[in-house]
């Protein structure tokens, strides 16, 4: 009996473009072929054969590189570009948690964040921290893999445990357990609901009291107690770490993505160094930026970012993440998008801020926020290279000269996920490839 061998699926051939591969090498002329959901090769100075069936997409004057992945991800954060809520607005206005939405319109905010995430290039999530305790996340994250909603790849993350022993609700305070066991079942209940990852609020922070960030809120049984239910439910653990203390304290018991870290001492630097293979740090630098120079349309002036920390933090982290450059350690754009002077969608901004304030040269930042934020993803995405999943963008002009160019949305010429257009431009050219020869 003739068995008919299967269709290969068509070939999607870029060419007369630069490559940037995500390594960090300077992008070099080349040729990208996709078939399907993945890379098919990368061809250093072109000259890639177009076969029949293939559509041939013409790069002149522009880059072909991976998608981003933002590290330090809020996709239920109410705030987007064209989408400002300022219930949302701490210290300022919390009001939004008195009148939460309901769980469907939670994901509806959460579906649209993820579709502007995605228009902004960024083809992979890694979250930080659901807004509520309803697993929203985690059934957005089914809908992305399902194909029912657009929006980068997504590792959800439960909401933040801040090891508070009274916590304020709809009908006032209420008692919550602390301790070992405490902490233990939180990890245990995140788990089964679905989420990736489970986020503690290691340290407080002065935007919730002045002198927050420099308390710890965990004790060393609390985190070890973390750390050893992470292990056993199958989850990673996320933490909001400012304090030097509680940055010794993740790193001690097995915490994998650190935000922040803003006041880690020499003692710190010197341990996150010892492990920095085993870690991932998200500074979180697009919120205090935007706090310190674009908070005053939102009530944010200069007296009042002093007064939230944002000012000391600032430059604390400015000093501190050229250190932790210097040391080689794996630190990723994300800065904690959602809030209305930092809505979602201006997240390539974060890349900037890297070069202008960390000492970051363009290719450095670009690979932290492809080739990095791919092994934080633990998936085959933020590189170019064949057998990797075919999350790309197509960039008019090279962002290794000016890595500004990611914050226009008019120079991201195609964003493609698993080999499929999730926006092109009109003016990105492309032919059968009969018509290119």
């Amino acid at each position: 009996m003739n068995v008919k061998a299967p269709i290969a699926a068509a070939r999607l051939l870029f060419r007369n473009g630069l490559v940037f591969d995500g390594s960090g090498a300077p992008p070099v002329p080349g040729d990208v072929v996709v078939r399907g959901a993945t890379i098919e090769s990368v061809r250093v100075g072109g000259g890639t054969v177009a076969e029949d069936g293939d559509t041939v997409v013409d790069c002149t004057g522009a880059t072909v590189m991976p998608g981003l992945v933002e590290s330090h991800a809020h996709l239920t954060f109410p705030s987007a570009v064209g989408h400002l809520d300022t219930r949302f607005n701490p210290p300022l206005d919390v009001s939004f948690f008195r009148e939460l939405p309901p769980p469907d319109e939670l994901l509806a905010i959460a579906r649209r964040n993820a579709g502007i995430l995605l228009r902004a290039g960024f083809t992979s999530a890694y979250s930080a921290g659901s807004l509520t305790p309803v697993p929203t996340e985690v059934q957005l994250k089914t809908e992305l893999e399902q194909g029912v909603s657009r929006g980068p790849r997504l590792r959800a993350a439960s909401f933040e445990r801040d090891n508070n022993p009274v916590r304020l609700g709809p009908d006032g305070p209420r008692p919550v357990a602390t301790g070992p066991e405490a902490v233990r079942a939180f990890v245990r209940e995140q788990a089964a609901l679905g989420f990736d990852s489970v986020k503690l609020l290691l340290s407080n922070d002065d935007v919730f009291v002045s002198g927050g960030s420099r308390v710890t809120q965990y004790s060393a049984a609390e985190a070890a107690a973390a750390g050893e239910q992470a292990r056993e439910s199958g989850v990673l653990l996320n933490c909001h770490a400012q304090s030097s203390q509680a940055v010794e304290l993740a790193v001690r018991h097995g915490f994998r993505s650190i935000y922040h870290c803003t006041y880690a001492d020499e003692a710190a630097v010197d341990l996150l160094e010892e492990h920095k293979d085993e870690i991932f740090l998200s500074p979180a630098v697009g919120i205090m930026w935007a706090n310190v120079h674009e908070g005053a349309e939102f009530g944010i002036d200069a007296d009042r970012a002093e007064a939230m920390g944002s000012v000391a933090a600032l430059a604390a982290q400015q000093e501190l993440y050229q250190e932790l450059r210097r040391r080689g350690l794996r630190v990723l754009p994300g800065g904690d998008y959602g809030f209305p002077n930092n809505p979602i969608g201006r997240n390539a901004r974060d890349l900037q801020l890297f070069v202008d304030l960390f000492g970051y040269t363009p290719a450095e930042a670009l690979r932290a926020a492809t080739y990095l934020g791919g092994l934080l993803m633990r998936r085959p995405v933020g590189l170019l290279t064949g057998g990797y999943l075919a999350d790309l963008l197509v960039v008019r002009g090279d962002p290794c000269r000016d890595v500004s160019l990611l914050q226009d949305p008019e120079n991201l010429l195609a964003v493609l996920q698993d080999g499929e257009f999730a926006h092109r431009a009109p003016r990105l050219r492309s032919e059968p490839a009969g018509a290119a020869r």
